[in-house]
């Protein structure tokens, strides 16, 4: 058997100061609920047909759209490229989002900004820049990599936009003592490695993380997801744990659209 030996970071860097989670919910207005609605009736319809069609196995393509775009309702309706969103305007989670922002600005924070969509990272910089904070972003188009983490990284801006395919790993950025995850991801150690970016060796400072989620919807099912996805990577390491309820099944993914 092979013979392994796990250091986790509690153990390695006992020094760390704290680290506190904080999921901060909101509801959706009228307009943007009938949407969120609309969008799912019809995708859970459509992968419905497909997995009739074709087996589950062969329908993950299909799937996988649908719970795109019910996660892209939830972030912000412009987001889905459809009549019927781009007439919502109201954006739950965008006001949710600003009006922290504003709270942690007065605190003094200096803040890190994680979602998965580039358009939304865009999005998040229209309304910075109307509230006139200094900012920089880092996405895979980003040319000028050093010039935007040096904006960071020596005070020049407050907010760090940050995709989590260009900046989930790989960055240094212990200034910054607040992070934000906007849309939450199916797989929790994707999410631990981008915050910490910020709760790493040479943090002096308690790190806060923040996850926005969007009540009643898709992003509630994700988090239970990784709690799930969470408990296995546990139970690799730990020969007594159970993990025979652990396992992901297909219903489990068509349950997300329910």
């Amino acid at each position: 058997k092979p013979f392994m030996i796990r250091r986790t970071k509690e153990l390695v860097a006992s020094e760390l100061p704290a680290k506190n989670e904080i999921i901060k919910y909101t509801q959706f207005e009228a307009k943007q609920s009938a949407l969120y609605e609309s969008v799912r009736v019809a995708m859970e319809e459509k992968v419905k047909q497909a997995v009739e069609s074709k087996g589950l196995a062969s329908s993950h393509i299909t799937m996988l759209d649908a719970l795109l775009k019910l996660r892209q309702v939830c972030c912000d309706p412009t987001l889905l490229k459809i009549k019927e969103a781009q007439k919502v305007k109201d954006s739950a989670k965008l006001e949710l989002f600003l009006d922290l922002v504003d709270e942690l600005l007065q605190e003094g924070r200096k803040i890190l900004v994680f979602s998965q969509f580039t358009s939304m990272l865009s999005i998040l910089e229209e309304n910075i820049i109307k509230k006139k904070i200094t900012y920089t972003k880092l996405t895979g188009s980003t040319r000028k990599r050093e010039e935007a983490i040096e904006r960071f990284t020596k005070g020049k801006a407050d907010i760090f936009l940050i995709s989590l395919e260009a900046g989930g790993v790989g960055l240094n950025l212990t200034e910054a003592d607040t992070v934000i995850h906007y849309d939450p991801w199916w797989n929790p150690a994707v999410e631990n490695q981008a915050t910490d970016r910020a709760y790493r060796i040479g943090q002096t400072k308690a790190v806060f993380v923040y996850k926005l989620i969007v009540e009643n919807t898709i992003e509630q099912k994700i988090l239970e997801l990784q709690k799930k996805k969470q408990a296995i990577q546990d139970g690799i390491y730990d020969d007594n744990k159970q993990q025979d309820d652990i396992k992901f099944a297909g219903d489990e993914l068509l349950a997300l659209l329910k």
